[in-house]
């Protein structure tokens, strides 16, 4: 993946999303942060909130958002599967194609560190959670995770 190039686009959506709506998301409000493969996750800075983006061999598996309270969510929780409900850790142990071959719930959250590449979006509090919903909704519908919403709905 070329992530100068995916961070672009990823940076026109937000802004022609939002500014279609009269509401322009700038560049100074938001930070797109490469975290690799493997990655390891960091904690959500203070004042800010995020949108984050799990790809295996570049397929999108999980688009998410964390608020600036849920620190745990943007951090944590995706990697154990008993954590909170719909986490990705959860979702890949009941995928019966089995993307991830011989995984345990004791090593999912590593097979994930691992072979998952993870970018984080952080915006600004400020900005305000109905920003961070957009940009949610926005990138669910241009790149289709496999493990968000409900497979008999779609």
């Amino acid at each position: 993946m070329d992530f100068n190039a995916f961070s672009k686009e990823l940076n026109n959506i937000i802004l022609e999303t939002s500014t279609t709506l009269g509401k322009p998301i700038n560049g100074s409000s938001l930070e797109i942060i490469d975290r690799g493969k493997p990655h390891k996750p960091e904690p959500l800075p203070a004042g800010k909130m995020g949108v984050y983006l799990f790809l295996y061999d570049d397929v999108f598996l999980k688009i998410g958002k964390a608020g600036p309270k849920s620190n745990a969510r943007f951090y944590s929780q995706h990697y154990n599967p008993k954590s909170a409900r719909s986490t990705l850790a959860a979702s890949i142990l009941s995928d019966k194609s089995n993307i991830a071959g011989t995984i345990t719930e004791s090593n999912i959250g590593d097979w994930i560190k691992e072979n998952c590449h993870r970018i984080d979006i952080l915006l600004d509090a400020d900005v305000g959670i109905f920003a961070l919903e957009l940009i949610e909704a926005a990138l669910h519908y241009k790149y289709e995770p496999i493990y968000e919403g409900f497979v008999t709905q779609r």
